[in-house]
């Protein structure tokens, strides 16, 4: 494991504390906060200014956040029990969906292969053999407690029992980022109100780092708000001279095909970098601003370049 961002995984909400030797500096370093730091929410849509130009090459959206429920572990600690006890709270959570994310939950134990497949095509079936997951115990008792739900529009997703406990997921095609958040907003609320009228329970949230995810690199938010963009004239200019320009943006770049998958062509997966030590609108914001600001660049690298 030469490729690690972080290397270390929780396997409950006491790890943060109980090992905070070992967790805080770490976090610090990774999310650039200080000792004394204070994570605040905001999922208020009506602060966001604007949305990606019309103009931009944008193939489509997707945000996503984590989401812990209390009083069952993490993923790589977490009890066959408590993983089953996840899963069937979400059985009974998304039948009292509103009509936009009302849909059906699939579990992978058991599941017919003409919907695996359909699910893989639709480029939304999580699988097993992720180092990582394997190696942090996540993938006991695979495949049972796990599964997805999506909705009739398949705009809206939730996986169950993955890396975390709820990966809640809005998307669609097209640029119109504002429209993914104020869905997915909506999303994560029915999800906690609908836990918390079945089960007396609420999602995990620390004052100090946000909302508690298995990854360090994913506490505070647990939000990765990403574009798919093309951006010729940066890819001729250079891509790493691209990837020093996101880092001013606050921006990681990827190539589309995940976070080990490389690179191909000139289109690129845009997404925040930061996580904890910002609001999820603000984190909104910089990606939307981020990416209107590279395409304009873009378009004079074209110029430059005479593409």
């Amino acid at each position: 494991f030469n490729n690690q961002h972080c290397g270390i995984y929780a396997g409950d909400w006491d790890s943060y504390k109980d090992f905070a030797p070992v967790f805080d500096p770490l976090i610090q370093e990774y999310h650039g906060i200080s000792a004394s730091s204070k994570h605040t929410s905001d999922m208020d849509v009506g602060k966001i200014k604007g949305n990606i130009a019309e103009d931009v090459p944008v193939h489509s959206c997707r945000i996503r956040v984590g989401r812990s429920i209390d009083g069952f572990g993490l993923s790589p600690g977490i009890t066959k029990e408590q993983r089953v006890g996840v899963e069937k709270l979400m059985v009974s959570a998304v039948k009292n969906f509103p009509a936009d994310l009302a849909g059906q939950y699939y579990p992978l134990a058991g599941m017919q292969e003409s919907v695996r497949q359909q699910l893989v095509d639709d480029h939304f079936l999580f699988v097993s053999g992720d180092r990582n997951l394997t190696v942090a115990g996540m993938e006991r008792d695979w495949p049972e407690g796990r599964g997805i739900f999506h909705n009739d529009k398949k705009t809206f997703l939730i996986w169950v029992n993955e890396e975390d406990q709820l990966r809640i997921i809005s998307m669609q095609m097209g640029g119109d980022v504002r429209g993914v958040f104020e869905r997915l907003a909506k999303g994560i609320k029915a999800v906690g109100d609908s836990v918390k009228k079945e089960s007396g329970k609420d999602f995990c949230l620390d004052a100090k780092y946000g909302y508690i995810h298995s990854c360090p690199t994913n506490l505070g938010t647990g939000m990765r708000a990403s574009v798919h963009v093309d951006l010729p004239g940066w890819t001729q200019h250079g891509v790493a001279k691209l990837q020093a320009r996101c880092e001013e943006l606050h921006l990681q770049p990827r190539g589309t095909r995940g976070e080990s998958g490389g690179q191909t062509g000139f289109t690129y997966d845009i997404s925040n970098k930061h996580r904890l030590g910002y609001s999820e609108v603000q984190l909104v914001q910089k990606m939307i601003d981020g990416v209107n600001t590279l395409w304009k660049e873009d378009q004079e690298f074209q110029k430059k370049y005479n593409m």
